[in-house]
């Protein structure tokens, strides 16, 4: 229970046990007192503020009179700085859909793909804001510990709740799905690259590839044909060991499960700042795909024909009628509403948020 503790009192777990003042006795005795009075439910009779402590003066009282800080109760314990909420924000973002993004370009066409990408990100803000705000706009309710389900539930009821959980999990589910399959690829190819690296195996594409999906463009004048994806190993060890490495380092089959092993200690941890801090880390991905991109376009230059009548290899059409389908690779992408209450609430600054 809260009480006040003079600061010559206040004792660590190494240092001597010492008796608490009579000061502090007494608040203990007025916490009681009240905590008698009705029951918990009841508010009217709650103990007021001025017999409480500030929240950097509570401390935990044992029977042996001592005292010891709470450090969660102070103000800005466990909370992140507007910066690491903003990288949090963004990494949460930066999801698959981004990846599907340059097909949706294709099926929407450049000029029309560019404009819908632009009013996606205005419409989705806009409806971001209005979720951030919903909380605040419901009159004579403390709303501070609630979710928009909540606020779901306060204008539609339970209808409105539960459809929300239902689109919420949905995406969610998505989402981890694929996630696991894209860790899964990057797992195995980390550990196949690590097993050549160390048994001397060279492995060399003839052309550049894309490991059996639709070709890289890399026009040639010497070639009028496109490339053709294949391999060259060069291996100077046994076949033994390499076979027995491949049936025990499957992408589909043994590789998934390894993952168990690794993510599993990381999600016993309670602290969901840990979460938001080791999301950071995600940012150095993020600015190496960045600069990747950037230099493989600045390398292989712009091979773009904006003829509108005659088409050849390289043509791209400015507008398409499968336009939607960019715009729902783009709702998803852009789709952060149903977890920014929860990042935000970590926000040590709670005025920057809107």
């Amino acid at each position: 229970r809260p009480f006040h503790v003079e600061p010559t009192n206040i004792v660590s777990v190494n240092d001597d046990m010492q008796r608490v003042t009579d000061e502090a006795s007494a608040m203990n005795k007025r916490i009681h007192y009240y905590s008698r009075l009705t029951t918990p439910a009841d508010r009217a009779l709650i103990a007021p503020d001025h017999v409480l402590p500030a929240p950097d003066e509570i401390y935990v009282y044992s029977p042996l009179g001592t005292a010891f800080k709470v450090d969660s109760c102070t103000d800005g314990y466990g909370k992140n700085y507007s910066i690491v909420t903003i990288f949090v924000i963004w990494n949460t973002m930066m999801g698959t859909s981004i990846l599907s993004i340059p097909w949706g370009i294709k099926q929407a066409g450049f000029t029309s793909g560019i404009i819908l990408i632009l009013l996606m990100g205005i419409l989705t803000l806009y409806c971001c804001y209005r979720v951030v705000k919903s909380r605040k706009m419901i009159p004579l309710i403390d709303t501070s510990n609630w979710e928009f389900p909540d606020v779901c539930k306060y204008y539609f009821g339970s209808f409105g709740q539960w459809s929300s959980l239902l689109f919420s999990m949905v995406s969610l589910v998505g989402a981890m799905v694929v996630y696991w399959v894209l860790m899964s690829n990057f797992l195995f190819n980390t550990g196949k690259f690590i097993y050549n690296f160390v048994h001397d195996i060279n492995v060399t594409d003839i052309v550049p590839g894309t490991n059996g999906s639709n070709k890289v463009i890399c026009p040639s004048a010497t070639s009028s044909h496109p490339p053709q994806n294949r391999s060259v190993m060069f291996s100077s060890g046994n076949n033994t060991g390499f076979e027995l490495f491949e049936e025990w380092w499957n992408k589909s089959q043994t590789v998934p499960f390894y993952l168990i092993a690794v993510l599993l200690p990381l999600l016993n941890l309670k602290s969901p700042s840990f979460f938001a801090k080791f999301n950071v880390l995600s940012t150095v991905s993020v600015v190496y795909l960045v600069f990747l991109v950037t230099v493989k376009a600045a390398h292989l230059g712009i091979h773009l024909e904006y003829n509108w009548f005659t088409e050849n290899d390289f043509f791209v059409p400015e507008f398409r009628i499968l336009f939607p389908q960019l715009t729902g690779v783009l709702t998803l992408a852009f789709f952060i509403h149903n977890c920014v209450i929860t990042l935000l609430q970590h926000n040590r600054n709670q005025e920057n948020n809107v």
